[in-house]
């Protein structure tokens, strides 16, 4: 069933109101970025109080510091004038439960939707399968403070990266809306 006509109709509530929003500036007004994951759990307007044009909000899967999402960063600072980022992994992330190797062998059997059971993923579906998921860096996590680490330093080391831009390092809590700083992050990200 689709929600096509759910978010048709919320469009059209949204347009009544939408007032003088047509006049930001393209700009983020309060100059900085989020890099978030995707997780509908995560609403990074309200964990970090946000209105529209205030600031740029990049999502992926897990929140990791992909090429993807460095170039966003890069064009968020270069062209749009941004000064500080912000990376937000989350507790709780289905990014923890699966390995790469798990990933693929799930999309060698089957394109359609696994399941989540008490030992991790499982495929419920029928294939064909697709071996293509082998030359893909799914950028899974193991350990989340880690990773955290791992990309505030990966984004600093990045050459297009200027070193006067701070970056920070959470942890949002899914269950209780709470930023938590990561050990190692504020060291990694400090602008120089």
């Amino acid at each position: 069933m689709s929600v096509l006509n759910e978010v048709l109709d919320a469009n059209k509530k949204y347009v009544e109101s939408f007032g003088e929003k047509g006049k930001l500036a393209l700009p983020p007004a309060r100059q900085f970025a989020i890099l978030t994951c995707m997780d509908a759990r995560l609403d990074p307007a309200k964990y970090a109080g946000l209105s529209e044009g205030d600031a740029h909000v990049i999502r992926n899967a897990g929140a990791r510091a992909s090429d993807d999402a460095i170039r966003s960063l890069v064009i968020s600072y270069k062209l749009l004038g941004t000064k500080e980022w912000f990376v937000i992994h989350h507790s709780n992330c289905g990014m923890e439960f699966f390995t790469d190797e798990v990933m693929r062998g799930l999309l060698s059997k089957s394109l359609e939707t696994a399941a989540l059971g008490d030992d991790g993923f499982y495929d419920v579906g029928k294939g064909p399968g697709s071996t293509e998921a082998a030359y893909i860096d799914w950028l899974t996590i193991a350990d989340r403070n880690k990773a955290v680490v791992e990309d505030v330093e990966r984004i600093r080391r990045h050459p297009l990266v200027p070193k006067n831009i701070p970056i920070h390092g959470y942890v949002y809590e899914v269950e209780t809306g709470k930023l938590l700083e990561v050990p190692g992050a504020k060291e990694a990200g400090a602008a120089k």
